[in-house]
Parts: C-alpha cells; sequence; structure tokens
C-alpha cells in the first residue's frame, strides 16, 4: 500500500476534496477540532492534517493534574467531527486526562454520521436539550433519547448517530482527551444481533431513562441515580440534582479523580474558592479532595453530576 501525506491549510475542505475523489475516511483526530485524519483508496492511504507535528493519541493515559475549572456559558463552539459545533468544558484538559464538549446540533433531521468507535477509557453522552436518535452495536433497534437521558459508551462499542431535533444540545465527557474516531466499514447498524449483557472493555452498555427514573434523597437535596457505577465496574458515577425544600446541597470530599458539574437549568451559588454564581450551561471542576456545596439554588436548578475514580496505570482499549 502507498502511503502520502497532506498537509492542509483547511482541513475540512482537503477532506471533502479527497472523498470526492473517492477516499474513504478511516481515523479522525481530536472529534471536538479535527486536525488528523486517516483516509484510504484501495491501494493508497493519505494521512491529512493540518498539524504535521502534532502528537499522536497516547496509548497510556496521560497523568491526572486535579485543577479547578469554571467555564462559562455563552462562548463560541468551534466545528467538530459531522458538522457538530462543540464547545470545551474543561481548556485545561486536566493533563490532557479528560476532555468534556457541550455539544449542538442546529438543523434538524439526519445528522452527517457513520458507524464508528472510539477508543477510551470512559465515555457519556447526556442529552441537555431536544432529542437524537441513535443506534448501538447488539444494543437492538435504534432508539431516541431526550432531555434528562444519557449513554454509557463503552470502549469500542460501534455507534452511529441517526437523526436529531433542531437545536440538540448533549453534554460528553471522555477520558483521555486526546482519542480517535475510526469508521467501521463493514458493519451496518442495527446488526440484527442483540445481546445486552455483552461486555466492552470490561464496561457495559448503557442507557439510562429520565421520565422512568425516580427522584430520591441526596445530600439535602434529590438526585436521579443511574446504574453507571455498575455499568462501569465502579469507574464512574453519574447522577442529575436538584434542590428539595431547602436550597442548599452539599458535597462531601471525592477521594478519586474527576468531578465534574453542569448546570442543566436554573441558577445556584458554588461555594468553593471564594464563591460563584452559576447560571444555565455553566460547568465547573473541583479538585478532588474538597468539598463544596450548591448554595441558593433556584427551584427549576439541575445539575449533572459526574465523579469518576482513580485511573492510575490504566490504557486505552487496544484494538
Amino acid at each position: 500500500m502507498s502511503n502520502r501525506e497532506i498537509v492542509a491549510g483547511d482541513f475540512n475542505a482537503a477532506l471533502d476534496d479527497l472523498r470526492r475523489e473517492g477516499f474513504r475516511l478511516d481515523v479522525i483526530y481530536p472529534a471536538d477540532d479535527p486536525h488528523t485524519a486517516i483516509l484510504s483508496r484501495a491501494a493508497e492511504r493519505v494521512r491529512l492534517t493540518t498539524q504535521p507535528g502534532a502528537p499522536e493519541p497516547p496509548i497510556d493515559l496521560p497523568s491526572f493534574v486535579p485543577q479547578f475549572v469554571l467555564t462559562r456559558a455563552g462562548a463560541d463552539p468551534g466545528e467538530g467531527r459531522a458538522g457538530m459545533l462543540y464547545r470545551d468544558l474543561i481548556p485545561s484538559r486536566l493533563g490532557d486526562r479528560y476532555i468534556a464538549s457541550h455539544i449542538r446540533i442546529r438543523e434538524d433531521g439526519p445528522v452527517s454520521d457513520w458507524v464508528h468507535f472510539h477508543r477510551i477509557a470512559f465515555q457519556m453522552i447526556a442529552v441537555r436539550r431536544g432529542w437524537v436518535r441513535v443506534v448501538y452495536e447488539d444494543q437492538g433497534e435504534p432508539f431516541v433519547m431526550e432531555a434528562g437521558d444519557l449513554v454509557l459508551q463503552p470502549p469500542q462499542i460501534r455507534h452511529r448517530v441517526l437523526e436529531s431535533s433542531p437545536g440538540l444540545e448533549v453534554v460528553e465527557i471522555t477520558c483521555p482527551a486526546l482519542h480517535e474516531t475510526f469508521a467501521d466499514h463493514e458493519m451496518s447498524l442495527p446488526s440484527g444481533r442483540v445481546d445486552l449483557d455483552r461486555k466492552f472493555g470490561a464496561q457495559s452498555f448503557l442507557r439510562h431513562v429520565a421520565k422512568d427514573t425516580p427522584w430520591t434523597p441526596f445530600n439535602g437535596g434529590e438526585a436521579q441515580k443511574t446504574a453507571m457505577a455498575n455499568a462501569t465496574g465502579g469507574l464512574a458515577e453519574v447522577r442529575v440534582v436538584r434542590p428539595s425544600g431547602r436550597p442548599n446541597i452539599a458535597f462531601a470530599p471525592h477521594d478519586g479523580e474527576l468531578v465534574f458539574g453542569f448546570v442543566l437549568d436554573g441558577s445556584a451559588r458554588l461555594d468553593y474558592a471564594g464563591g460563584h454564581a452559576l447560571g444555565p450551561a455553566d460547568s465547573f471542576v473541583i479538585p478532588p479532595g474538597a468539598a463544596w456545596t450548591l448554595r441558593d439554588a433556584s427551584d427549576d436548578m439541575r445539575l449533572l453530576h459526574v465523579t469518576t475514580r482513580g485511573l492510575a496505570g490504566r490504557s486505552r482499549s487496544p484494538l
């Protein structure tokens, strides 16, 4: 097979040109702001990049660098993979360990996606606004995710975004920050096979449906709990939190790694490092080992709360 590299000034234009010439897209990264892709046509292989000196995705997970991060809503998103708009929620990437994105699709209808998978240690997607129809390997027919719903995408599970409502918004969290999207040209979804108990990299697919989940007491407020801990073998926990009677919700120190919050709706005050007013689509990361409180939460406040345990010594899923 012949190999060549193309260094382009406009990544998307060059990618479109190659696909019009009959090349198929095999690999692209990073998802939020692509700069490198691998394409093939018969016995030809092309590496397209706008950053020829940029590092390739690492095999081992980068070291976790704890940090307090506060990201405000309103920043302009950038165009990412498949025409989706990405807003970076953790610009520092915590040592390239985690990426969190607020992703939007403006137009309704079919999404320009394809069957693909990722080499990751953890990845989840939660819907904030609208709906999206998706399909996953061995999970049966396509289904619709609505506001409040979320999924765990375990390592290397094949999946595809099919269509969405106008103004779809989701929050995606992935470890590590830099990872590839691999196309699977041989698989069609749904595949006709159903294996709901299948493990992908020691994790199970999880579909959490908000309307079917009760609210239960949590730290002075209420939470809709998920089965994320069970699906990930204890790697992560995810819940949606709201006030209940009292406007304050206290959070004990976490002894793992990521402590992430995204305000789905409403407002509150984050009592940490001096105090910070929070509004819709604001997000934050609290360093592990620190206590914090949401104060003066509005009645309609909803917080997506994600934590992970330590990942020392782990690698991404092998191909």
